[in-house]
Formats: structure tokens, sequence, C-alpha cells
């Protein structure tokens, strides 16, 4: 029994035709908008890329670019098949393409969907990326002098200005790494000798953070040295100044700002799968309508269009058999067809003796005199 039966008129065959052409003429401008959305995302990753360690999260902008041209070609050919479709007579030249681009148009749409679910879970890798990678930024703030490193001091600072953040997790960070530069610290001072040697690594850590982490909206000059000494600074508590500096860790915030691009991404191509999915179940039926009405030979009678002839149970066996059966007939047989006293004679002359000649052949002479 046909899956999802419908009986289709002429009338209604070329309305379904003329809407399909449109149809897909709209997925190609999808398309376009998916491979720009992976651009988008690709641009966004690659614009903070030394924030991030050298994780492979670049897999679900290439797939969208990849999914989003390979939407354009599908659609356009099926924009053309729907077209010419119209005709009965034309469909004659599609016919054996239909089903092959059916089926590649059907791995296609799940490759979408497969797409729309990495936009969704990638959160992990990415979040994973930016604590590895944050770390090591903020590791190396005070190299401004190194080859390589020079830049990160000022990617650091510009960062935690425009996401209003401060650290890794949070501003206590800055608390246990170096990140003030030897060069700029006096070894004629007994404190900062003091502090160096204190330390089991030999690094100079203080409780401050870099002007950045300061926080525009605070009604007091920004207290960045000494944080944690209260008595180092008039009518201060710092376990009570949040306005003091950024509260929220970079990581947080650049993983905010990374969700918010990517569920939406993943919205869109959500919807791109759904719309894709609904062109490929009116081409089908398309094409199971017009098949018919070859069969009957008349083509302004009605016809039943279907998405599957049979059920799924009986179409998943039959494709199963299908799947031995070739696979039985890509064997060698070597066992005779299984019989082995079945003797296949040999036609080498090496097996004729005296007494054991090949038959004659009879000439057309002897033919005519019988």
């Amino acid at each position: 029994m046909a899956v999802l039966r419908v009986k289709f008129t002429k009338t209604r065959r070329d309305k379904l035709a003329q809407v399909l052409w449109i149809l897909n003429w709209i997925s190609v401008a999808t398309g376009a908008i998916l491979f720009s959305l992976g651009l988008f995302l690709k641009v966004e990753l690659n614009k903070r890329g030394e924030l991030m360690a050298e994780k492979d999260i670049q897999y679900v902008p290439n797939m969208l670019i990849a999914v989003g041209l390979i939407a354009c070609a599908i659609n356009f050919l099926g924009g053309k098949i729907c077209y010419d479709c119209v005709d009965t007579t034309k469909f004659l030249r599609w016919k054996l393409i239909m089903l092959p681009y059916i089926i590649c148009t059907f791995f296609f749409t799940f490759c979408v969907l497969v797409g729309a679910l990495m936009c969704y879970s990638m959160r992990g890798e990415l979040e994973e990326s930016l604590n590895l990678g944050l770390t090591e930024a903020m590791r190396f703030y005070k190299d401004t002098d190194t080859p390589g490193r020079c830049f990160l001091k000022r990617t650091v600072d510009m960062l935690q200005i425009e996401f209003q953040c401060c650290g890794n997790n949070g501003y206590k960070d800055w608390f246990q790494i170096q990140w003030i530069s030897n060069r700029y610290l006096d070894m004629s001072q007994k404190e900062v000798v003091d502090r160096l040697r204190s330390n089991v690594e030999g690094k100079y850590l203080i409780d401050g953070v870099p002007f950045s982490c300061c926080n525009i909206n605070s009604p007091r000059p920004c207290i960045q040295q000494q944080i944690t000494n209260n008595s180092a600074h008039f009518n201060y508590e710092h376990q009570t100044e949040e306005l003091n500096l950024w509260m929220k860790g970079c990581r947080q915030a650049l993983l905010e700002h990374y969700n918010y691009i990517i569920q939406s991404i993943g919205l869109a191509v959500l919807i791109t799968w759904l719309f894709e999915l609904s062109v490929l179940t009116g081409v089908r039926y398309l094409q199971t309508s017009l098949e018919n009405v070859l069969r009957q030979g008349d083509p302004n009678s009605e016809s039943d269009g279907w998405l599957l002839e049979n059920s799924f149970m009986e179409t998943a066996r039959t494709n199963l058999h299908i799947i031995k059966t070739l696979g039985k007939n890509n064997q060698i047989d070597t066992s005779n067809n299984g019989d082995p006293n079945i003797n296949v004679p040999s036609t080498s002359k090496a097996h004729y003796g005296p007494d054991n000649m090949p038959p004659k052949k009879t000439s057309e002479a002897e033919l005519t005199f019988l």
C-alpha cells in the first residue's frame, strides 16, 4: 500500500510544478543565505582566533559554506526540472534523472539538519577553546617585546573594554599570573625584590589588574592596585565595591556573544531544512504522479502520487533484498553453482584421443544433400 497517496488532476499537477519552480528559486536564495551565514561565522571566529586554543571549531562554518553552495546548485537544477514538468512531453527528458535527483536531495536535506544540530552542539568545544586560549593570552600579556606576542596586550585590553569583562573567569585570575614585565619593575625597591623572592617560580604577583578591567560606571576613581587591601584606600571595602571592576569573566562574555550568533544561525538553518524538506516532498509527488500519467498514456487523465509506493517496512525489506542480491552476484562461483556432480566437458584438444575425436561439422553441401 502506497504511503500518503494523493490524487492529482492535470490542473493540480501543473499548479504543483509551477509552485515548485518558484520554491526552488527561493531555495537558491536560502542557499546563498546559508553560505553568507557560514562565512560570517567563520570571520567572527577568526576575528578572535588569537584568544582561542588551536582546536578544530571551524568545521561548523565550513560545513555551512559547503551546504549553501550545494543548495544553490541542487535547487537551480530542481527549478529547471519543475519548469519543464509543466509539459508532460518535456518530462520524458528528466524521467531517468528524477529519482537520482530526489535521492541526492534527500541526503542533502539530511546534511542541512546535521548542520543545524552542529550549531547547537559546538558550545562545549567553543567554551574549552576559549578557556585555554584566554589563559595563554593572559600569560603572555606582559611580553610586549617578544615577537609574535607583542600584540596580545592590546588584544586583551580591547577585549576587556569592549565586552566589559575582566580575566578569564573573573578579575582574581590576574592575581595568579605576572602580568607586569620585569622591564618595568624597579629592582632597587625592597618590596619588589621581596615579592620576587617570596614566589617559588620567581614571579611578581600582586593583587592588581590592568586598567582595562576598570568599570567606567564606577562613581570613584578606579582602584586597580592593592585591590584586597582595604586599609590602602579611603572608605573602601573590596568585597562590596562591585562597581569598581568588571565582575564578569571574559570567557563567559565571549561565550554569550558567540552563543547568540550560533543559536541564531542554527535557527535559520533549521528553518531552511524544513523548507527544503517541503520542496523535496512536492517534487516526489510530482515525479510519481507524472510517471503514472505516462503508464496510463493519457496526459490529461488523473493520476496518483505518493511518497513511497509500498509501506515503510516493505520498502526496507525490498531494498535489503536488493543489497543482498547484489552482494551474491559479486561473489565468484568456484563450485559449479554448488553441485559437485556436474562435469563440464573440456574442449581442449589434449582430451581427444584417436577414438575420441571431436564431432565433425556438417558442411552446407551435405545439408543440401540430406
